[in-house]
C-alpha cells in the first residue's frame, strides 16, 4: 500500500500528502473556477470557489487515494443548463490540466534543486519527483471516460446533443458503481489484468518521462 511505503520515508510521505491536498484541492477549484467563469456560478453558490482543502476533499477518494495514489475529491456541482456541452467540456478539462500545470511546475522546480548540497539535492528531488508523478497520476486517471470522472464528461461534450443526454442519465448510480468494481477488481485481479492500471499506466509513463526531462533528471 502506497501510504504504508510512505510511511517509512520522509519526503516520499510529505509529497504524498501534499499531493493529496494540493493536486485534489487545486483540480476542484479549477472546475469551480472555469464553470463561473463560462457563466455557471453554482459551485461558487455552494462554497467551491475556493482552496479551502475542506470543501474538496472527500474521504473515501482520499483513502483510495493514499492506498493506490489515485483518487478523487467531492464533485464539483455544475448546472447542465447554464452550459453548453462544450462549455461544460472545458469545465472537466480543467482539473486534469490543473494536476498537469502542478506537475509542470515540480518539474521546473527540479532544476534548482539539483543544485544544492548533496543530501540536500537527493531528498529535494525524490519529493519533486514523486509530487510531479502523483500529480501525473490524477490527471491521467480523472481522463478515463468513466464516469464520474472528468473524461466522461469530455466524451459528453464531444458527441452530439441527444447522445450527451443519454450519457448524463448514466453518469451517477449505475456510472459509479461501474467505478468502484474496477478498482475493486484492480485488487483483486492479477497486476497485467489490472484495468484501471492497464489504462492508466502507459500514458502516466509518457507524461512523467517528459516532465522529468524538463527538470533534467534522467530515470
Amino acid at each position: 500500500m502506497l501510504i504504508l511505503e510512505a510511511i517509512n520515508n520522509p519526503p516520499q510521505f510529505i509529497a504524498l500528502i501534499s499531493a493529496l491536498v494540493i493536486g485534489l484541492t487545486c483540480h476542484e477549484f479549477a472546475h469551480a473556477w472555469t464553470a463561473n467563469r463560462l457563466g455557471d456560478p453554482t459551485a461558487a453558490e455552494l462554497g467551491r470557489l475556493t482552496l479551502d482543502p475542506r470543501r474538496h476533499i472527500d474521504p473515501l477518494g482520499a483513502l483510495v487515494f493514499l492506498l493506490v495514489g489515485f483518487g478523487w475529491a467531492k464533485p464539483v456541482p455544475i448546472n447542465p443548463y447554464r452550459l453548453s456541452h462544450r462549455q461544460i467540456l472545458l469545465v472537466a478539462l480543467a482539473g486534469p490540466a490543473t494536476n498537469i500545470a502542478l506537475a509542470t511546475l515540480a518539474a521546473l522546480l527540479l532544476r534548482p534543486v539539483q543544485l544544492l548540497p548533496e543530501g540536500l539535492a537527493a531528498v529535494g528531488t525524490g519529493a519533486l519527483a514523486f509530487f510531479l508523478f502523483l500529480n501525473v497520476i490524477l490527471a491521467v486517471f480523472n481522463m478515463i471516460p468513466v464516469p464520474p470522472l472528468d473524461g466522461w464528461k469530455v466524451a459528453m461534450g464531444l458527441v452530439p446533443d441527444a447522445t450527451a443526454m443519454r450519457m448524463r442519465a448514466f453518469e451517477y448510480g449505475p456510472g459509479q458503481m461501474l467505478l468502484l468494481l474496477l478498482i475493486v477488481a484492480g485488487r483483486v485481479l492479477p497486476g497485467g489484468l489490472d484495468p484501471i492500471h492497464l489504462l492508466i499506466d502507459r500514458p502516466t509513463d509518457i507524461v512523467f518521462g517528459a516532465l522529468l526531462m524538463l527538470g533534467g533528471v534522467s530515470r
